[in-house]
């Protein structure tokens, strides 16, 4: 069994506690709805951009980020974001309709 997107961002941003575990999960779905709305349908949580994108997103929205600190997290989601909605590996852009 592999490790999960929540253990992952916890990971990350250097938590051990449990105490904030439904945050992080919501905040993974804000993550996955904010990327769909861009256009991304391959949310496969194993791809390693999907999961840097999560990641990236979850620290940029922790409450333990300076202000600078959180304009950079915005800017590389923001860019990894961009990345994935105009990839046809994670769009469906590419395919033939109907």
């Amino acid at each position: 069994m592999g490790v999960t997107t929540l253990v992952k961002v916890k990971e990350a941003l250097r938590i051990k506690s449990t105490a904030f575990d439904n945050d992080l999960s919501l905040l993974i779905e804000s993550a996955k709805a904010d990327l769909g709305v861009a256009g991304v349908i391959n949310l496969s949580e194993n791809d390693p951009l999907i999961e840097r994108a999560i990641i990236t997103y979850c620290a940029m929205n922790s409450i333990n980020q300076d202000a600078d600190r959180r304009e950079w997290l915005k800017r590389s989601y923001d860019e990894q974001k961009a990345q994935l909605s105009t990839c046809t590996g994670f769009t469906d852009w590419g395919k033939a309709n109907g």
